[in-house]
């Protein structure tokens, strides 16, 4: 009888140190952010299908794969406790940056429901794989921002973002969900005092910047309200 041989795949170094790599950013990433144990492991099957997915999707940048406990899922996961509630649109997506985080850290709580919207059909086929494999609460939309804050009905406690646009573009984008009683909480970058400036010669803005717990030049902008300026008017001679 002819015996059938069967072999195991070979794991390259660069595997493997990337296995350590990740372990030890994971242990920083939670010590950030704690979570309990369940989340952790659905967090854990998000990155396992992240990885998965990468080589073909290139769903983060390479050189962030080592870090991504810290650069990515910890930087999304400290806007949990900045939610005012468990409903969350998240504009932008992406890779489910912070959205399907976001999602994860509400999977234990009845009722909580994150809109993740994401055009490039690609990455949506990714987010509801995820969300399948964590359990995440998400419901995802692969149209444009515009087309599905129209529809989403509300109220919704918070709007989300993260590397998507200029703080004025995503107060104007955001603005049907905010004048409705949305919070809006983007991670902004270094330049974040430039876009709040900028931003302001078109909205009223209440506003509050705090430090990110991951990024020393970052920060988290919590808009309480937005209202847009009205035209200037100057006269003619």
């Amino acid at each position: 009888m002819a015996m059938t041989r069967q072999f195991k795949p070979v794991r390259r170094d660069a595997d493997v140190d990337l296995d350590a790599a990740l372990a030890d950013d994971r242990a920083r990433a939670l010590a950030i952010v704690p979570v309990s144990r369940e989340i952790a492991e659905r967090l854990d099957r998000f990155v396992a299908l992240l990885r998965k997915w990468q080589p073909a999707q290139n769903l983060v940048a390479a050189s962030t794969l080592p870090t991504l406990w810290t650069r990515h899922i910890a930087d999304s996961l400290q806007l949990a406790d900045s939610l005012p509630g468990d409903s969350v649109v998240d504009l932008g997506s992406g890779a489910g940056f912070p959205g399907l985080v976001l999602a994860v850290a509400l999977a234990e709580r009845p009722g909580a429901r994150v809109h993740l919207v994401e055009s490039n059909q690609r990455k949506a086929a990714f987010l509801r794989e995820a969300a399948r494999v964590t359990g995440a609460p998400a419901t995802v939309h692969a149209a444009r921002i515009e087309a599905v804050l129209a529809a989403i009905p509300t109220p919704v406690a918070a709007v989300t973002a993260r590397a998507l646009a200029p703080l004025a573009d995503l107060v104007a984008l955001s603005y049907p969900l905010l004048k409705s009683g949305a919070v809006g909480l983007f991670l902004k970058g270094q330049d974040v005092e430039r876009e709040l400036t900028e931003t302001s010669k078109s909205w009223t803005l209440e506003v509050v910047t705090t430090p990110s717990h991951t990024d020393p030049g970052g920060r988290i902008v919590r808009v309480n309200r937005a209202e847009p300026r009205a035209p200037s008017s100057s006269s003619g001679s």
